[in-house]
């Protein structure tokens, strides 16, 4: 029975998101219809900015990123899921690690593209004639390499620690995915490690990134107050809106989870806001950019008469 880091257990199960029977049906095609919606508006959001050149810009390039980012994330947690309502959950402890590493690595990348994100849009506002110098193809490029750097070495911290844990306190994970902290419920080995490297891999990639997005959006505002046209105080106001928006709701709810003492959690109310940032986030990054974004509406309107007129 033993596997790889001497642990005595070889899959784990899934209690998932609830046990009340009753709740399970309406809760698979609520999250099943989250999960079409997600992969539909980001899937559309990728084929728009790639087929559409005027939208080559920095700011789509990181929104192009963010919506591939949304949809690997939600297919790493949803799908398995959606299993977990209609079926006992059983997830081997190798498919376990693979996907606690996966969450981490999307996590991880979402945070520091939406301060990349927050910057492009810091320089645009108030630094206009040096847009072009600051935001080259080059430093945009060194950004998203940055990100999936961070996300790679911050799920190798998180998942690393785990292999090295013990798991003899039952089989049994009350979440709906591999997470962190029910994952070190069940450790029978001392979790110090763990709950530190999550301290400092958390304040890393949400501490960090949350205030240097709130003082660029804080530089921002104070820019768009000055401006004197009406039309672009309100374009301005609608962009960085939407993306308050979206970094409040991940930066929010991750904070909630991680900065917390381990021994203080609630493993029910910590699901809750696992689904935020895991579930609605992705979802709604789509809307949130798109829906008041005029050049978002242009290109859906130019690709939608080439695919009727072609």
């Amino acid at each position: 029975m033993a596997s790889g880091n001497d642990s005595l257990v070889t899959d784990f199960i899934l209690l998932g998101l609830t046990q009340e029977p009753e709740l399970q049906l309406p809760l698979f095609f609520l999250f099943l219809g989250i999960f079409v919606a997600t992969v539909v508006g980001n899937l559309g959001l990728l084929f728009l900015i790639g087929l559409n050149p005027h939208l080559h810009t920095p700011m789509y390039y990181f929104l192009f990123n963010l919506s591939f980012i949304d949809l690997c994330y939600a297919s790493v947690i949803m799908p398995n899921m959606l299993m977990g309502f209609v079926k006992k959950n059983n997830i081997s402890y190798s498919e376990c690690m693979a996907q606690l590493y996966f969450f981490a690595f999307f996590v991880i990348d979402e945070c520091c593209v939406l301060t990349s994100m927050a910057y492009d849009r810091y320089v645009a506002i108030c630094k206009p004639l040096l847009y072009k110098v600051i935001m080259s193809p080059q430093v945009c490029l060194m950004l998203m390499m940055g990100t999936y750097a961070m996300g790679f070495v911050g799920a190798m911290a998180h998942t690393g620690c785990m292999l090295r844990l013990t798991f003899c306190n039952g089989n049994i994970i009350n979440h709906f995915m591999c997470d962190i902290p029910p994952l070190l419920h069940l450790s029978c080995t001392s979790t110090y490690i763990n709950e530190l490297v999550a301290f400092i891999v958390v304040s890393i990639n949400v501490t960090v990134p949350s205030l240097t997005v709130f003082i660029s959006y804080f530089l921002i505002l104070s820019n768009i107050l000055r401006i004197r046209s009406t039309e672009g105080r309100s374009k301005a106001f609608s962009i960085c809106f939407s993306h308050i928006i979206a970094v409040s709701l991940l930066f929010g709810s991750s904070a909630f989870m991680y900065l917390k003492p381990f021994p203080a959690r609630s493993l029910d109310q910590e699901k809750i806001y696992t689904v935020f940032y895991t579930i609605v986030a992705p979802m709604m990054n789509p809307f949130i950019y798109s829906l008041r974004n005029k050049d978002v509406h242009v290109a859906l309107s130019k690709t939608l008469k080439r695919r009727v007129f072609s």
